[in-house]
């Protein structure tokens, strides 16, 4: 199920001009000795952000950073990304002391043009996971305006996402999330053929229902990433000391019969980069799946399949992508994946790439710019493909 754009007011559809308009961002960027490694969220938001200044608004953002579990954890900090906002936006940042300070309406009114206010992570609340009413409604109180532009959390139900819009009157998304919805109404209603599903990474039961809904609107499925492995035994071959979902092998066999029912080629590795063990020093070979050793894990595709891939990629019209083709983190084995991400850039193909280690692969290699769209979200972008509601969306609608 699609949202539709004229469900959903966005931020230039509001008043928000002298405003106090509280944004929820996902600033959940990846950290190493307390530095922002990736600015690529923060960097996503800006144009909303921007927007909202440009309306003389009074600007008060919120995200979650990390997993502190309902509690203080000076790691997790918003601080690098208060730093990384005061150059962006050429103003001062006020980081409040927690996500639900006393202080902050006191922030709020003494707020001058030249200051932005961020709180502090809003899961070091715990009430923020549960959706607690109560802590929703107390920070909805300071606000006149919500915007959500945070699409990486649309499929979480928590209080900054789903709890604060039920006590705003005025509400509505940004322009990242406006991004987002057109490039995946795009492809999923408009797709030209021949559309091509690009699945990957290490679990087959994770994403059951976005194979099986892709199966009405593909014409290839190409599988690749430790999954891969899964669907080889069920198919009947050992894959030898690889990582294989056991609990998955049925469900796999049922999807593989789906595909065929379907008419939806379903392309398998018939090679791979196989290790004695997970490491930079392994000793590694490429590998027949006729002719796997018991001995070797498989790491990445193999040198005939990324020939094949490339072959049906080159001709595809539409291209979705999420996961890699094996352990694209360790130089050895990140072949298959680096040659999928450059097949779908030579292609003349709309490109969709949703989330996680695909864009982290992309980034990598520097072609984003020739994706027609990277998603700010893994798990979001994919329950937005198997068709499911996303709760903040849906909050945005009532």
């Amino acid at each position: 199920m699609v949202t539709r754009l004229n469900e959903i007011k966005f931020i230039d559809e509001l008043d928000i001009k002298n405003k106090v308009v509280f944004i929820r961002c996902d600033f959940n960027v990846p950290l190493k000795d307390g530095k922002i490694t990736d600015p690529t969220r923060i960097e996503s938001a800006l144009e909303t952000i921007k927007y909202a200044l440009g309306e003389e608004a009074k600007v008060v953002l919120g995200s979650h950073l990390g997993r502190p579990k309902g509690k203080y954890v000076k790691e997790l900090s918003l601080l690098p990304v208060a730093d990384y906002l005061v150059k962006a936006l050429k103003r001062d940042v006020l980081l409040t002391d927690k996500p639900n300070s006393n202080a902050l309406r006191k922030m709020i009114e003494d707020m001058k043009s030249n200051q932005v206010i961020l709180l502090e992570n809003l899961r070091y609340e715990s009430f923020e996971k549960k959706n607690n009413l109560q802590f929703a409604q107390n920070l909805a109180s300071h606000f006149d305006v919500y915007i959500n532009d945070a699409f990486g959390t649309s499929h979480r139900a928590h209080a900054s996402t789903v709890g604060i819009p039920k006590f705003m009157k005025e509400k509505g998304a940004g322009f990242l999330i406006k991004r987002e919805l057109e490039k995946f109404n795009h492809m999923l209603e408009n797709p030209e053929s021949p559309f091509i599903a690009v699945l990957g990474g290490a679990k087959v039961s994770g994403k059951i229902g976005v194979i099986e809904n892709l199966m009405d609107i593909v014409d290839t499925i190409i599988i690749g990433g430790a999954m891969a492995n899964t669907f080889m035994v069920a198919k009947g071959y050992d894959m030898g000391k690889s990582l294989v979902e056991e609990d998955a092998i049925e469900v796999a066999k049922l999807i593989l019969s789906k595909a065929k029912r379907n008419n939806v080629e379903f392309l398998l590795p018939v090679d791979f980069i196989a290790a004695d063990k997970f490491s930079l020093d392994a000793k590694y070979d490429n590998y027949t799946i006729d002719n796997f050793p018991k001995d070797r894990m498989a790491l990445d595709i193999g040198e005939k399949t990324v020939d094949i891939y490339r072959k049906v990629l080159l001709a595809a019209k539409t291209v979705f992508w999420n996961g890699p083709m094996g352990v694209f983190e360790l130089e050895p084995f990140a072949q298959g994946t680096l040659s999928i991400a450059v097949a779908i850039t030579k292609s003349e193909a709309y490109s969709v790439v949703g989330g996680g280690d695909s864009v982290a692969a992309i980034n990598h290699i520097g072609l984003a710019d020739k994706i027609n769209h990277v998603s700010t979200g893994g798990g979001a972008s994919l329950e937005y493909i198997e068709g499911k509601e996303l709760p903040a969306l849906t909050a945005l609608k009532s």
